[in-house]
Order: C-alpha cells, then sequence, then structure tokens
C-alpha cells in the first residue's frame, strides 16, 4: 500500500548544523535540538531520551554534524530516536494483526510505504487456552484467591502469558525479515492491532475485570512507548503504536477495520463485518457510528464443525452441487488433499444442499426413501450415512481425501450452522434498526477477514444469512485489522482519524436486547420464517408447509 503522501511514525529529517568553534561553543546536544527545532514542522515539545544522549552526541559528531534525525511522531510530542549521516535506503516498520489464534504481519517501508514482506503464525498461548476467557481464567489464577490485592503484585499466571506473547511476536518478527536484507534490530516502529484481551496479555495488564461486570479493562487507550520496554526484537528506540479499543469487547482490531473499510469518512452509510470468535458489526458514516458483536462466529469460522477448521491449506472452501445432475464439485485452499471444511466452504455446502433439496427449510435432511426424484434419490442414498445413529452428508469420501479420513458434514454441524446464520442476521437486522434504517438504505457492505475472503455472498443470501441485496453492494476487504494497522504507520492523518474513530462509537449490548431475540428465533429457517424478506431466494412447495 503506497499513500499519496506519507507522513509516516518515524519521520526522517535532513539537517545540517553549525560546527563547533570558539564563536559558538553549544554543547552537542544542545547544538542537534537547536537545528532540529528550527525544522520541524510544529511546536509540539521535543524529547530527547537520557538512555540515547549518549550515542545520538556521538552519531551526530561523527557524522561531521550534518545528516538525518530519525524523529517519532507520537501525538503529542516528538521524540528523537537516532541520528544517521545519510538516509538509509530502506526504513522498516512492522505492522501487526495481533490475533487471538493467529498472528499475521507485514514489513513495510516507512520511506514509499511499499510493503516489503508478510508472515503469519499460529498464536502460542494457545497451549493455554483456545479463547478468551480461557486465558483470563490462566492469567488470573493467584489473583482469584486473593481477597486483598497489593498493587505491586503480578499474576505468575500473566507473566506467563505476557513472556509467551512476547517471544511468539519476536518469532513471527525473525520470519518476516528472512530473506528481505533487512535485521529485526533493524525495524523502526511497529502498529499493533488486536482485540482488547490479547492487548492486556501482551501489556502485561490485569484483565480480571474485563470478564466481570461491568466488564471494565484497565485500559482503552495508551500512549506508545517503545519496543525495548516489551522486550521485542525491534530497534530499541521503536515506537509502538497500539490501537485503541472502546471496551472490553470492542477491540482495537475492529477500530482498524473501521479506518481500513473508509467507512468512517464516508457521506454514505456503510456497514463492516468481521467474523472471527464472535461476529463484529459496525454500521455508520463520517457523522456517526454505530457497533455491536454477537456471538455468531465460531461455526462461520468452521470451528464448531466436528470437520471445521480454519481457513488454511486443505480446507475446503468452494462448494457446488448442480441440483439437476447432482454433479458434485469441491474446491481445497492451495488444492491441497482435503483436511476439512472452513465457513465459506460450510456456507457454500449447506445452501447447495437446500436449493438441491437435500435439506429442508429446517436445515434437517430430506428422508431419501420418501423421495420421488429418481435421481435426487439416488444421489441421497450414495451420499447420505448414518453416523452414531444420526445422518450425516459425505462431503469428500475416504479414497479421495488424501490422508485417507472422510469428510463429513453431521446433522449437528448443519444445526450450528442454522443457529450462527441466525444470530448474524439478527445482529445486522437489530443494528438496522436501532438507527430505523432499511437494508436497502446501504451504499456497501464491507466483510473482512479471511472469512470474507472467501466468502460467496450469494450463498450466505440463500441460507439467510446476509441481506438479500444485489451483489455489487457486498466487498470483501480481507484482513482488515492489518491493514489499519499499515495506515497509521505510514499516514498521521490515520494516526489521528483512529483517535477520532473511538470518541463517535456508540455501542449496543445484544445480551440484554429482546429485539436481537426475537429476530434471532425468525432466523432460523432457510432462508427464513419471512422468505419475502428473501425474494431471491426460492422457496419449494413441499418446503412452505415447514414453516
Amino acid at each position: 500500500m503506497v499513500l499519496r503522501k506519507i507522513t509516516s511514525f518515524v519521520l526522517p529529517v535532513h539537517l545540517t548544523a553549525e560546527k563547533p568553534s570558539l564563536q559558538d561553543n553549544s554543547a552537542d546536544l544542545d547544538r542537534l535540538r537547536r537545528a532540529l527545532r528550527a525544522i520541524l514542522p510544529d511546536s509540539r515539545p521535543l524529547e530527547i531520551p537520557f538512555a540515547r544522549v549518549v550515542s545520538l552526541c556521538r552519531r551526530f559528531r561523527q557524522a561531521g554534524f550534518a545528516g538525518v534525525a530519525l524523529v517519532n511522531d507520537l501525538p503529542e510530542r516528538w521524540v528523537l530516536a537516532d541520528f544517521l549521516p545519510e538516509l538509509p535506503a530502506m526504513l522498516p516498520a512492522m505492522a501487526l494483526d495481533l490475533g487471538t489464534t493467529h498472528l499475521e504481519a507485514t514489513l513495510v517501508d516507512l520511506l514509499t510505504g511499499r510493503v516489503l514482506s508478510s508472515a503469519g503464525r499460529e498464536n502460542s498461548q494457545i497451549e493455554y487456552g483456545a479463547d478468551i476467557l480461557s486465558r483470563i481464567h490462566q492469567a488470573t489464577q493467584e489473583r482469584r484467591k486473593m481477597r486483598e490485592v497489593d498493587f505491586s503484585f503480578i499474576d505468575p499466571g500473566l507473566a506467563l502469558l505476557q513472556q509467551n506473547i512476547v517471544s511468539c511476536i519476536n518469532a513471527l518478527t525473525a520470519e518476516l525479515v528472512a530473506g528481505s536484507g533487512v535485521d529485526a534490530g533493524d525495524i523502526r516502529a511497529l502498529s499493533l492491532s488486536g482485540n482488547t484481551t490479547m492487548v492486556h496479555l501482551l501489556l502485561g495488564l490485569d484483565p480480571f475485570h474485563i470478564c466481570r461486570e461491568p466488564y471494565i479493562p484497565m485500559v482503552n487507550s495508551i500512549e506508545p512507548m517503545e519496543s525495548r520496554e516489551l522486550g521485542l526484537a525491534l530497534h530499541e528506540a521503536a515506537p509502538i503504536w497500539i490501537m485503541p479499543s472502546v471496551g472490553s469487547y470492542f477491540g482495537g482490531d475492529l477500530i482498524a477495520g473501521i479506518l481500513a473499510s473508509g467507512m468512517a469518512g464516508s457521506a454514505q452509510t456503510r456497514m463492516l463485518i468481521d467474523v472471527g470468535t464472535n461476529a463484529e458489526v459496525v454500521l455508520g458514516n463520517r457523522d456517526w457510528l454505530i457497533a455491536c458483536a454477537g456471538a455468531a462466529g465460531p461455526a462461520l469460522e468452521g470451528g464448531v464443525a466436528r470437520m471445521g477448521m480454519r481457513a488454511a491449506p486443505g480446507a475446503i472452501e468452494y462448494v457446488s452441487l448442480d441440483p439437476v445432475t447432482y454433479v458434485l464439485e469441491v474446491k481445497t485452499i492451495d488444492d491441497a488433499p482435503a483436511r476439512g471444511i472452513c465457513g465459506s466452504g460450510l456456507i457454500d455446502l449447506v445452501a447447495a444442499l437446500y436449493l438441491a433439496r437435500i435439506i429442508d427449510v429446517r436445515g434437517k435432511f430430506r428422508d431419501p426413501e420418501r423421495e420421488s426424484d429418481p435421481g435426487r434419490a439416488a444421489f441421497m442414498r450414495e451420499r447420505l450415512v448414518v453416523r452414531d445413529g444420526q445422518r450425516a452428508f459425505v462431503v469428500v469420501a475416504p479414497s479421495a481425501a488424501g490422508a485417507g479420513d472422510e469428510v463429513l458434514l453431521e446433522q449437528i454441524d448443519i444445526d450450528a450452522m442454522i443457529r450462527s446464520k441466525a444470530a448474524m442476521y439478527a445482529v445486522l437486522a437489530t443494528l438496522m434498526g436501532q438507527v430505523d434504517l432499511d437494508f436497502g438504505d446501504l451504499a456497501e457492505i464491507c466483510v473482512a477477514g479471511a472469512f470474507g475472503s472467501h466468502l460467496n455472498p450469494r450463498q450466505a443470501i440463500t441460507l439467510g444469512m446476509l441481506p438479500d441485496l444485489d451483489l455489487s453492494v457486498y466487498r470483501a476487504i480481507g484482513n482488515s485489522s492489518l491493514q489499519g494497522a499499515q495506515q497509521v504507520l505510514l499516514s498521521r492523518s490515520s494516526r489521528q482519524e483512529c483517535l477520532d474513530i473511538v470518541s463517535k462509537i456508540t455501542y449496543v449490548e445484544l445480551n440484554v436486547n429482546q429485539e436481537f431475540m426475537i429476530r434471532f428465533s425468525g432466523a432460523r429457517f432457510i432462508p427464513h420464517t419471512d422468505p419475502s424478506i428473501f425474494p431471491s431466494v426460492p422457496l419449494f412447495a413441499e418446503q412452505k408447509e415447514d414453516l
């Protein structure tokens, strides 16, 4: 990504100072400060940390009192980080999406905005819990036993999780710079987006109250710190920008997504959907933003189905079933042998089974013995099997699965999908109802993350998961959390915008929202108990009686 005007997190300032003489006996540091102050574009205070005074003075004198000052552009101040004899060919910085299950990062050149490399790895904290609540439990084991907590007390579990994630980030950094011609110590800045709990665990902040009513974190917004303060393997003076959050369950990753989508600067009303552990949804424009989160994520990530998996090599991401010939086609990510099915593949499959009339409006497998169409009956007898007393659909037979395991869709998987799709639609409809708008009023719906990258909106509409709109309204925007982190590295206005976004968001709590529960109940059919809401989705004659 290259911005038209790069005002990066680390500003290179070319300067030439008068050399010392009997007529000008200013100290080296005073000389450097005076020359730099005369060039900086505004009057924010200039800070020169004591820890770098010796190296700055020596580099400044060795360079002949002329060269390039590297200044960290922080919200309330400038911080002099280094002095070089000349501008290097690249000024690398790192953008990081600190996910609960997965970390993704890019190496960006602050001089040009060019992405130099990218890398990702599993979050190693998973060994202490796959979800946020498990990790909060791990981080507060000793804390919960104490009636009164010493202000200096640090729970050993929290210290362990912090050390673990720092090591994980450092390992990811090593992968990121491998083969790039850059050393980790050359990385001059880091921008990071993550949910509120992950940020607390990285910073070693007590997450005890995040999961306890009234659900208050220690911090939502924190001033940039230097990498050395966290033990990260970057340049010791590299500033770390952490995307601000709104509360315990509305983190900086979603703020980054809003920034990346452009909705906060749009005159038209747009919607952002980011599916992870939860489905997080934002609605709004440049004048207002409203958001909520609901538990619609796990099944859509492929995390509920027995054969479910995240979007990774070997995951079935695409399924088609011809409703006339009953030819079934599947495609896996990277064309690897099928190991399971991710969220987009699950949506494709269930929608295809509905359109081929293999399942009914309730998502239940129909009985092949009561099927009047010979071709459909033969296909159902071939593909439907019984496992543990329940019908299941064979997506990939053992002989074709590469590793020898069949990929099945079980009735329990479909039931979970129906609940998740109902929750998703209920979240969207409830949010629209909060501002008295119809789906037709939306200029765009952005779908973020790996889920959005692989999603077929047409199939999601068929299930009643997404509103029945023209497909041109939908836009997949990829990892918006990472994209937003990249933007703040390269643009001062983006750094300010993410702070402004926080100030104008209204958050709706769905757990106590009666309208949400009513909408959820109505959406637990394919496509809906009110099929007129989905005019493009066929409702078959024999299925109308099931509504």
